[in-house]
């Protein structure tokens, strides 16, 4: 019998779209409606995502322009994005919500690749614990006979090269990110 590795790298594939997903909510000084997506606006009573009900575009490099659908939601989308933490003040005209982009400090270009880096760090933690409990799995099928030592080997190998293989993706998803943060 051989250890089944497919299990652990579904996990780690998710991991690593977790950590892009979080790495694109981080505001590099170029507009990105990402910085949105964990905003949550109460529209009639319910937490409701801005692009559910408005539309979010990008007119340039520094500037977001929100467009309600339902117009009564434009104070509440308005005090949404002031009570998160992406730290852009919203401009309401009553038609529209823009969200201008300031250039970034090279002191906060800092700041935020270092942020890139522990989220980093963070990401290969978790790939680290997936590697963790499919070892011990092996160890449980080990010593319960249901592999030989050989196969338990094997089954360690495996597991370390999918880890290996996964702690270089979050490298390069990390080295690329820092170079954007960087050249803003």
């Amino acid at each position: 019998m051989k250890f089944d590795t497919k299990p652990y790298e579904e996990k780690m594939k998710k991991s690593i779209a977790s950590y892009s997903e979080n790495l694109s909510t981080i505001r590099a000084g170029r507009a990105n409606p990402d910085v949105l997506k964990k905003v949550n606006v109460d529209y009639y009573g319910s937490p409701t995502a801005i692009s559910a009900i408005a539309e979010i575009k990008v007119t340039d490099a520094r500037t977001i322009t929100i467009t309600a659908w339902d117009k009564t939601a434009m104070k509440g989308i308005e005090k949404a994005i002031l009570t998160s933490d992406i730290g852009i003040h919203p401009q309401n005209d009553g038609s529209c919500i823009r969200l201008t982009f300031p250039p970034t400090t090279e002191e906060r270009r800092k700041e935020l690749s270092k942020q890139v880096a522990k989220m980093g760090e963070d990401a290969k933690v978790a790939l680290r614990n997936i590697r963790r409990d499919a070892n011990d799995k092996i160890k449980a099928m080990k010593k319960n006979s249901e592999l030989t030592e050989d196969e338990a080997k094997a089954g360690d190998k495996s597991v370390q090269d999918l880890t290996d293989k996964f702690v270089k993706e979050v490298d390069a998803v990390t080295a690329a990110k820092t170079k954007e943060v960087m050249e803003i």
